[in-house]
């Protein structure tokens, strides 16, 4: 099977990220079976997926495809290519769950589940076909994020599913092992870790705290990550000078770094400090904020890459 011969996807769970996987492929032409047993999710489903591919259209031209809601797990993925398994974040339930697909599936079909934290090895425990199943987790919101982050136990599987990820205009890592909370949100983890020490150790409010990080690193992580950012902060002579003269500062720094502990105190001190910066916006008008940075971002990225 070839990324082209990838055409009919079954999406299990219709959350806020399975939502956002029906709207990226209908938009792109491929066939979609939905799976969500949630009354409410199903009826929100239409006005979420006609919002997502809107904003999508301002990116590129929408293929008019729609979707359909399959009765049961083994209708949605009888003819899928591809399973996007996007239930919520509970092992015994995706177990049971990437079993039962596992059983129904066709032999050549994908099954990748968009697990944020858990372990593969651990998942696959109720599968026979264990080589088939692998981790393709995207970001938060996948129908505008690039990142698509892919681990499994066979290489050809794992093109197969790349080539089509690629296809669909995702930028896509692999992990050479895997790890709980894979790349992107274990340096999420760290880095909000020490934002709530900050927060905690009274240096700074929420709103300066996120301010620091908007109109300072993450402006230069969306061109350059961390790496080239330091190899860069190391003049002519790049990383090496860095850390040869720059590096036990660095070290300094990290001995002062916060290990923080979800107490009821911590979390009243972060409810309060981050409602105070929301100002009283919505949960909707934020995401409304942040999808129009990210369609303005991806346009002037699509100019100059």
């Amino acid at each position: 099977m070839t990324a082209t011969s990838i055409t009919r996807i079954a999406v299990i769970g219709g959350g806020l990220i399975g939502a956002s996987w029906v709207s990226l492929c209908t938009s792109r032409g491929l066939r979609v079976a939905v799976v969500e047993p949630d009354i409410e999710r199903r009826e929100s489903m239409p006005t979420v997926v006609d919002r997502q591919r809107r904003q999508l259209a301002e990116l590129r031209p929408d293929a008019g495809v729609s979707y359909d809601f399959a009765a049961d797990i083994a209708a949605a993925v009888a003819d899928a290519d591809l399973v996007l398994e996007c239930v919520p974040e509970r092992l015994e339930l995706k177990i049971s769950l990437l079993g039962e697909i596992d059983a129904a599936a066709r032999q050549e079909a994908i099954i990748a589940s968009n697990t944020s934290s858990l372990l593969l090895s651990d998942m696959v425990a109720g599968c026979r076909n264990k080589a088939r199943i692998i981790i393709a987790h995207p970001f938060n919101p996948p129908h505008l994020m690039p990142l698509v982050e892919l681990f499994g136990t066979d290489a050809a599987v794992i093109d197969r599913a790349e080539a089509f990820l690629c296809a669909l205009g995702k930028v896509t890592i692999r992990l050479k092992r895997e790890m709980p909370g894979h790349i992107a949100n274990r340096l999420g983890a760290a880095l909000w870790q020490e934002a709530v020490h900050l927060l905690a150790e009274g240096v700074a409010e929420a709103a300066d705290i996120d301010a620091a990080l908007v109109h300072g690193p993450a402006m230069r992580w969306a061109v350059q990550g961390t790496h080239l950012t330091y190899h860069l902060g190391g003049g002519q002579g790049g990383i090496r000078h860095y850390l040869d003269h720059l590096g036990p500062s660095q070290e300094s720094r990290w001995r002062t770094l916060g290990r923080m502990q979800l107490t009821d105190e911590i979390k009243a001190r972060l409810i309060e400090g981050i409602e105070a910066e929301a100002a009283g916006r919505s949960i909707a008008d934020l995401e409304a904020e942040r999808d129009r940075f990210l369609i303005d971002l991806l346009k002037l990225r699509a100019g100059r890459l």
